[in-house]
């Protein structure tokens, strides 16, 4: 009788002649066959990768009870079975047993066919769970390496999409920065209004992807002022009623440059630049516009670039005190303004004006330039 699963075995028993006799067995099924005299020692030899433990019931010290118990508890070895050999066959010592972790039970005196038949039994199932434990291990390995592979197909996206974001940002900068060569005073402004967009955005309760984007998209709101006339665009006096609509084709004209673009800062930035001189009240131009109907961040916008276009030099008049500009623009809260906006932008005034302060210097280095 040869064995289909030839493994190591554990054979323990305090007995010598019953010991040899179990070795002697296995040992003609095809087994490598360890021996232990007593608990202790079986629990030695455990370490060398037994497959199979067959023990007696009966043994000095610790018994074959409590051996199996501590088998069981052990993680690295709680999956190997346990082949007791017992002369107790009462329902007792079988219950006992079995919440030790035996798996099966060989009675004394035991048959060459029988111990054959259980042992095979018991290594049949050790073999399955140890080929699911393999399949486990595989695909563990299979989705660790595969995850990893995801992980690094993901980051590289990321790189790429921040490499792609960046570069639409240059793109914007260099516009923007082209404007600035028509109108110094958009120079200092740009900043300025960043940051008061940045503020309102944050105190409008939007999310930190929804403020990054106003607050890189808004400095395109007058991109659209490089096709105005310079005659027009620097005229040191009052605009004539012709000459107020070719400024204010500014806005539709940056709608324009920045086109139908696939970035989503540019799309921000086209929607700002087209709507940030409508106004509430659906005064406003180009499309005359009204509420909500506005999108919100040409709304933020047009708080800040107000607030920033009264408190600064222009070439056609001096700039307005702070109290004077936030009196004016209480004026036009409902009419001109998005009321909820207006309300942020006032209950910030403070870091209004630290803002305010903190780019003045650039503004006056611009106009000195």
């Amino acid at each position: 009788m040869k064995t289909r699963y030839p493994t190591r075995v554990l054979a323990v028993d305090d007995e010598m002649t019953a010991r040899d006799a179990l070795a002697t067995a296995l040992g003609r099924f095809g087994h490598d066959v360890e021996v232990a005299r007593d608990a202790l020692e079986a629990q030695g030899k455990l370490r060398l990768d037994v497959s199979l433990l067959v023990l007696d019931a009966e043994m000095p010290g610790m018994d074959g009870f409590e051996l199996a118990q501590r088998v069981r508890a052990d993680p690295e070895w709680a999956d190997i079975p346990i082949l007791m050999v017992t002369g107790r066959d009462s329902q007792q010592d079988r219950l006992r047993a079995v919440e030790a972790g035996v798996s099966d039970f060989l009675p004394k005196p035991w048959e060459l066919v029988e111990l054959h038949l259980r042992s095979e039994a018991l290594l049949r199932v050790k073999s399955s769970l140890d080929g699911v434990k393999r399949e486990r291990a595989d695909l563990e390995a299979e989705v660790s390496r595969r995850t990893g592979d995801l992980r690094r197909t993901l980051e590289d996206l990321a790189a790429a999409h921040r490499h792609t974001y960046q570069a639409h940002l240059d793109t914007v900068r260099s516009l923007v920065h082209a404007a600035e060569c028509k109108d110094v005073d958009t120079a200092a402004h740009i900043d300025r209004i960043r940051w008061y967009a940045d503020l309102l955005a944050r105190g409008m309760g939007l999310s930190p992807h929804e403020i990054e984007l106003i607050r890189e998209a808004t400095p395109m709101h007058d991109v659209g002022k490089i096709g105005i006339p310079d005659a027009v665009l620097l005229k040191p006096g009052p605009l004539t009623p012709a000459e107020r609509l070719v400024m204010q084709r500014h806005t539709e004209i940056g709608a324009r440059i920045l086109g139908e673009s696939d970035a989503e800062v540019l799309r921000l930035g086209r929607i700002i630049a087209l709507s940030h001189h409508e106004r509430w009240d659906g005064r406003g131009y180009p499309h005359r516009l009204a509420g909500k109907d506005i999108p919100l961040p040409a709304r933020i916008c047009a708080v800040a670039d107000v607030f920033d276009a009264l408190t600064m030099d222009r070439c056609y008049r001096l700039a307005l005190p702070n109290e004077e500009v936030r009196s004016l623009m209480k004026a036009g809260r409902g009419s001109q303004f998005d009321p909820g906006v207006l309300d942020v932008f006032l209950g910030q005034f403070p870091e209004v004006e630290r803002i305010q302060a903190a780019h003045r210097d650039r503004s006056l280095e611009a106009r000195t330039a």
